[in-house]
């Protein structure tokens, strides 16, 4: 009996492999980032980040960019669809949709919008460790590799005053926030940000797990942490916004087939 052949390698440019898309037109963009933002509520639904009517996504409009979509006031996550979705100028006032605006998603979201043209999404809810997390005023710590994208890449909004409404309040967020793609509120919650709502997703999704890794870390004793030679390494290697995008997709994909409704 004659040995088989081995079949021939396939050629690399071959291989199928996702990249963001690019887009023609601000319409055909516009209809992606909502798709993409729908989806993303749902999945903070999925993952149970929502905490009463706190919570909420932005993602800026692509051609009116001092304007953002996010989710209404008072809608559960989990039922959101893309004709949900409200836009909101920088005056705080709803221009398409018939629903009202969380006032505290205003405050933050319009002035990083404003502090931060590189950002298309941002992200926060009242997660369960995020909040356990912000409660001890602290930061994440380099104590495994998924954490290390935040590795000297987040902050520390080190005060409390109540619930934010006003603009101040936001604008001192976003200061704290600075060039990174993270905040810790503290006694608040996680904020995250992203140069797609992909990104901005993922960044707080794998944010909230590394607050539990560390939480459940400590109590059971002390943490090795990563030297700081390889934590900088590792974050340049995984601390990007094209691999945060990479690392959302098999989410987007579990979502938008198990749910895809939610692209009405």
């Amino acid at each position: 009996m004659s040995q088989a052949t081995a079949p021939d390698p396939i050629p690399v440019d071959q291989l199928h492999f996702a990249m963001p898309p690019k887009h023609e037109t601000a319409e055909d963009e516009r209809r992606h980032r909502k798709e993409r933002l729908a989806a993303a509520l749902r999945l903070f639904g999925r993952f149970g980040f929502e905490e009463g009517v706190a919570g909420h996504i932005t993602a800026r409009d692509p051609e009116f960019t001092d304007h953002f979509w996010v989710n209404p006031f008072g809608m559960s996550f989990k039922h959101i669809t893309v004709s949900d979705l409200i836009l909101v100028n920088h005056k705080g006032q709803v221009v398409e949709g018939r629903h009202h605006v969380n006032q505290a998603a205003f405050a933050i979201h319009s002035q990083i919008h404003r502090a931060r043209p590189d950002v298309v999404a941002a992200a926060h809810s009242h997660s369960t460790y995020g909040r356990a997390l912000s409660a001890l005023g602290e930061l994440l710590e380099p104590i495994t590799q998924d954490v290390c994208a935040f590795y000297e890449d987040h902050a520390l909004f080190d005060d409390y005053t109540g619930v934010v409404v006003d603009e101040e309040e936001g604008r001192r967020i976003a200061a704290a926030l600075g060039p990174h793609k993270a905040v810790v509120l503290r006694n608040h919650g996680l904020l995250t940000v992203g140069d797609t709502v992909d990104a901005a997703a993922w960044w707080f999704i794998t944010m909230e797990r590394s607050c539990q890794v560390q939480l459940a870390a400590k109590a059971a004793g002390k943490p090795v942490h990563i030297d700081q030679a390889s934590a900088r390494h590792t974050r340049d290697q995984l601390g990007n916004d094209l691999a945060a995008w990479i690392n959302y997709q098999p989410l987007y994909q579990q979502i938008t087939r198990s749910e895809p409704e939610l692209l009405g």
